[in-house]
């Protein structure tokens, strides 16, 4: 019986092992591909500015052309540091608020029925745009990133930094 046991436990370690491995693939996909999107609807946005700041202003949102540009720019900004992995915890905050603000603003109705009617949630325009930062803001850009980069650089010059510093 501790034969199967411990078969059992190899077997389950290759499987975590490969599942894992798949982590950072799948966090580059999920980034270019939303990243990607982001950037699209905030040229969009631009492209079309006095519709955005007219829809803006029939949702009463305050300063609609300000927020429009806004708006325009962090989708834009975004959509790129999200493709490159770049600052991606920090920009998700923003982006994710950006999608709340859409849910309470143009989606209410989705938004008040998340308890009540759930589908509606799910299935409202912000619903994938708000999990993916999310998504990034708890897991991180992946191994795939900019972000990765700059992080190996700075480990790897970090001790000569300190070194040249208390000299």
């Amino acid at each position: 019986m501790n034969g199967l046991i411990q078969k059992g436990e190899v077997a389950y370690g290759w499987f975590l092992k490969a599942v894992n491995s798949l982590q950072s693939p799948f966090l580059l996909l999920i980034r270019v591909y939303w990243g990607w999107l982001f950037l699209q609807s905030g040229i969009g946005k631009f492209g079309h500015i006095d519709k955005v700041v007219s829809f803006f202003t029939d949702l009463g949102i305050p300063a609609p052309t300000l927020n429009a540009y806004f708006n325009a720019s962090l989708e834009t900004i975004g959509g790129i540091l999200l493709i490159l992995g770049l600052a991606s915890r920090l920009i998700a905050v923003p982006l994710l608020i950006n999608m709340i603000v859409a849910y309470i603003t143009a989606d209410r109705e989705a938004f008040t029925s998340f308890f009540s009617e759930s589908g509606k949630f799910f299935a409202a325009d912000p619903f994938p745009f708000l999990l993916v930062s999310l998504l990034v803001l708890i897991f991180g850009p992946g191994k795939f990133s900019v972000d990765t980069l700059i992080l190996a650089y700075r480990k790897k010059h970090a001790p000569a930094t300190v070194a040249a510093a208390s000299n």
